[in-house]
């Protein structure tokens, strides 16, 4: 059984750097999926609602999901904590959020994301120079990816108009074997009407986001991929190519008593070529989703919605759309406000739900004594 497991991930291993060095020439390449830890999500409130929340997104979050919403972030500090595990606790993704309200204007955020598996062996040197099996050289390593996202907004003259920005630096690492630093660009809208309909653009990697891949694997590792067919990678960039999402909202309210409804339609539109998306082309992909809230008042909601629609086969080759299905529910107290989601990790064909709980902290600024200041 140790055997085989340890086979296992030497395929996994190996596999992974074929990919990368398939993606990564010395020329420049923008590969489908590039960077797409950066397309989970962040909190649970969205990610109950099928993260259709470009349009109505309006705290600390919208540093992630339209930064032009932070412009309704008004208070001194806001703090969103997010943990969740995929894979059955292998894979561990975390969010950090900060926004600061400068003035009735203009807000500032900044948000830092890690994807990673931890503790993956390294069994390129499981088998010595004589042929025999040794499990001491087996080593461990990390392979994870981190993004920072710095972000300002600035509500306009035009009444009910914003609009933000957010420069964000992505840093992937895997072991001592390969990293690469990238940087790139977001810009996002927001219109609210008179009427209180809501309507958002984002544009993600807008001007597309490069990474600069570096691989540093030495002569007896270089000498593993050649005996196992695998290619050598080499230094390249690899590009992730422009991703904009049109959004509308709208929220009703259910008599006078403070019960309220809201839904929410995003629609995202790739441009790296053919995916399993509802409609697509060689060119562009369109993936609509969805989401409604029912709650009362500030205190307590209830979400849901629907994404990952994509069309699958069966093993008698028949095609069905499958959809993937979302829920979660929120609670607030004061300034706390405590999320849940029940969610997919993003491909609705395996059906991997995983649990997902963040936190989010408003706090006004703090009140100092003025005869403690004449001291």
């Amino acid at each position: 059984m140790q055997t085989t497991a340890v086979k296992i991930f030497s395929v996994l291993f190996l596999s992974t750097f074929a990919s990368i060095a398939q993606d990564s020439p010395s020329e420049t390449v923008a590969p489908k999926y590039s960077n797409e830890f950066l397309s989970i999500g962040v909190g649970a409130d969205a990610l109950g609602k099928g993260n259709a929340v470009v349009a109505q997104t309006d705290d600390v979050n919208s540093i992630y999901w339209n930064p032009a919403g932070l412009t309704q972030s008004t208070k001194w500090l806001e703090v969103s904590l997010m943990h969740s595990e995929y894979f059955a606790g292998i894979a561990k993704y975390d969010y950090l959020g900060l926004s600061h309200s400068i003035d009735e204007k203009s807000t500032i955020g900044f948000s830092a994301i890690r994807f990673a598996v931890d503790d993956i062996p390294n069994t390129t040197q499981l088998i010595d120079n004589n042929g025999n099996i040794d499990y001491d050289n087996i080593t461990l390593f990390t392979a994870a990816d981190y993004a920072f996202l710095l972000s300002y907004a600035r509500k306009t003259k035009y009444p009910g108009l914003s609009v933000g920005g957010t420069f964000k630096i992505v840093y992937r690492k895997v072991g001592d074997f390969a990293k690469s630093w990238g940087f790139g660009l977001d810009a996002g809208v927001q219109y609210q009407t008179k009427n209180n309909w809501k309507f958002g653009l984002m544009a993600r990697d807008v001007t597309s986001t490069f990474n600069a891949w570096v691989f540093t694997l030495d002569q007896e590792t270089q000498e593993v991929f050649i005996a196992t067919g695998n290619e050598i990678p080499e230094n390249g960039l690899e590009l992730t190519l422009p991703r904009i999402i049109l959004a509308g909202y709208k929220k009703f309210d259910l008599g006078k008593k403070g019960f309220y409804t809201s839904a929410e339609i995003d629609v995202d539109v790739t441009t790296d070529g053919k995916r399993n998306t509802l409609l697509k082309s060689n060119v562009f992909s369109v993936d609509p989703h969805m989401g409604i809230e029912v709650g009362f008042k500030n205190y307590v909601s209830v979400r849901a919605g629907i994404s990952n629609m994509q069309y699958v086969r069966d093993f008698e080759d028949k095609k069905s759309l499958n959809v993937q299905p979302n829920i979660g529910i929120g609670l607030n107290f004061k300034s706390f406000y405590l999320d849940y989601a029940f969610t997919d990790i993003g491909d609705a064909s395996i059906a991997l739900y995983s649990h997902v709980i963040s936190l989010k902290i408003k706090l006004n600024k703090p009140k100092f004594d003025k005869s403690v200041e004449k001291l």
